[in-house]
């Protein structure tokens, strides 16, 4: 669980983050949403421990981060596990280098185990057959496996993704989106994804923080965000034609 407890964040002048509290639950996918400019990027940021808020406190199963040391810090980012934008794969090394990089870098592993692992998140993933692949003779959908396969290598307690489905095709968003799920569950993983993929919301939002100018403006559920009445959240997701079907037949039933 990752908990979140009034924090503020500021470039300059400029208050980026305004008082955002929230809870992030284990074993669920909990996705942040919001325009351009809403701050969800600077949120993972924060918890990523890249950006300091100046105010309030962000604690991974009760550790503060604020209040840890730098070999604690240290050891908490081995429990993390993280999705760029795009895969951000080593275009040099083959898929099982990019996969074990992660294990040559923060464990002491001997080689044959961190081959045992690799073969087995590959596996995981369904890409078995692509160990010797490079990242330019596999798709994009297979990239964004690799990626995750990567983000899990270390067997983290948190994974965070951003904008996981940027560049795919819908089918391929979908059965990332799906993945990333199954992974969240399978492993108890707390799951953080920054996501504008309205479909992502619909398919995978256990838990979905909707930021509007760096405040909370509404959390809940993919049920509860069909219901809801909050002008700014409706706005939003329901700006596409799809959409606005798709909760009016939810709401009729």
């Amino acid at each position: 669980m990752i908990e979140i407890k009034n924090i503020e964040k500021s470039f300059g002048n400029a208050k980026i983050l305004k008082g955002i509290s929230t809870v992030f639950e284990t074993g669920k996918t909990n996705l942040i949403i919001g325009q351009s400019g809403s701050g969800k990027t600077v949120l993972l940021k924060s918890l990523l421990g890249i950006h300091t808020p100046e105010v309030g406190t962000i604690s991974f199963d009760g550790r503060i981060y604020s209040d840890l040391d730098s070999n604690e810090k240290r050891e908490l980012r081995t429990e993390i596990g993280m999705l760029f934008q795009g895969g951000a794969l080593f275009d040099s090394m083959t898929v099982s280098e990019n996969v074990g990089f992660p294990l040559k870098m923060f464990t002491d592993d001997d080689k044959h185990k961190i081959q045992d692992r690799v073969d087995f998140v590959l596996k995981r993933v369904a890409l078995i057959d692509a160990h010797h692949k490079l990242p330019s003779e596999i798709s994009g959908g297979m990239q964004k496996r690799v990626a995750i396969a990567r983000a899990i290598v270390n067997n983290p307690k948190y994974l965070f993704c951003d904008e996981p489905n940027s560049g795919l095709d819908p089918n391929t968003a979908t059965l990332i989106d799906n993945l990333i799920k199954e992974i969240t569950e399978e492993y108890n993983i707390t799951t953080v994804i920054n996501t504008h993929d309205m479909n992502s919301v619909m398919e995978i939002g256990e838990k979905i923080l909707f930021l509007k100018n760096g405040v909370k403006a509404w959390e809940g559920t993919k049920e509860e965000i069909f219901r809801t009445d909050n002008e700014a959240v409706v706005d939003f997701v329901y700006s596409s034609n799809l959409f606005k079907k798709v909760r009016e037949a939810y709401l009729k039933e």
